[in-house]
């Protein structure tokens, strides 16, 4: 019994570390985007592997002999939430991009333009992606799954109930999820009918919400250096601004307390000498 647990455990170790990866790699990719002051389609992301009462349950019901687990698409899954129906496409296009690289598509699945008779919407794709382990390098099969909120909700509800009644849903219960599903895929349709709207706001939040940090961490420099009530004083004109000013304020205020900094002064001492000596050529 003891060798089993030992055997399922090295068995599991580079799909655990694949879901990491993975999760990392997608995570790095919504950081650029917001580190350049972008809007990201990707929104957050989980990962799971899949537990291994599961997994021999489903050897059960595929008649898939335990040798052949490696044939499974789903053991390592990770999940790419998205705000907007678009935002799903655009990561699809994303994970193209790196077919051939750091991971291989093997095929897709648009449960989207093709949704399921229960109302199920997903983007998935099966990939292989090659891990180093302890043991040599091992390629695993994952599933990425890419939706929007909305999708992910109904989903995690039409789960549940499927595991509860077993696969066997009472009818009542698969058509009021039918018309549930309808309903995520009208809300879905009305928030993409004013993205952009909400891009931009998001975009002014997390823009505004930069500088604030900005000032914050300046400000604590400041008084790092012993300056203490030039850090106070400025510290009250941003507690009179920070509420209803506009960006340009903000920014002017930023600018004024990086220039009270040594490292700062001298930075704009320099292009201002550069400057004078560009005019005088």
């Amino acid at each position: 019994m003891e060798h089993k647990v030992r055997e399922w455990k090295q068995v599991m170790i580079p799909y655990e570390q694949a879901v990491e990866e993975l999760k990392v790699k997608f995570k790095a990719i919504r950081k650029e985007y917001r580190d350049m002051n972008e809007y990201s389609p990707i929104e957050f992301i989980t990962g799971r592997v899949k537990r291994i009462s599961s997994i021999l349950e489903k050897c059960k019901r595929y008649n898939i002999p335990e040798e052949n687990i490696d044939e499974m698409e789903d053991i390592a899954g990770i999940r790419v939430m998205c705000q907007f129906i678009d935002d799903i496409y655009k990561v699809v296009d994303l994970i193209r991009a790196r077919d051939g690289k750091d991971l291989s598509i093997v095929y897709e699945k648009d449960y989207i333009g093709n949704p399921k008779d229960s109302g199920y919407k997903s983007y998935h794709i099966i990939i292989r992606y090659p891990v180093q382990t302890a043991f040599g390098t091992k390629e695993v099969l994952a599933e990425l799954q890419i939706r929007t909120l909305a999708m992910n909700f109904w989903a995690t509800i039409e789960h549940s109930l499927n595991y509860k009644y077993q696969d066997k849903l009472p009818l009542d219960i698969k058509e009021r999820l039918k018309k549930t599903a309808d309903a995520a895929s009208m809300l879905d349709l009305e928030m993409s009918d004013i993205r952009n709207e909400i891009i931009r706001a998001q975009l002014m939040f997390e823009q505004k919400s930069n500088l604030v940090s900005d000032i914050m961490e300046n400000l604590e420099v400041l008084i790092s250096l012993g300056r203490k009530a030039e850090a106070f004083e400025f510290q009250e004109r941003f507690d009179l601004l920070w509420e209803n000013s506009s960006e340009q304020e903000l920014e002017e205020l930023l600018h004024e307390i990086k220039l009270t900094l040594p490292r700062y002064k001298m930075f704009e001492n320099a292009d201002r000498d550069h400057a004078a000596g560009t005019s005088n050529v």
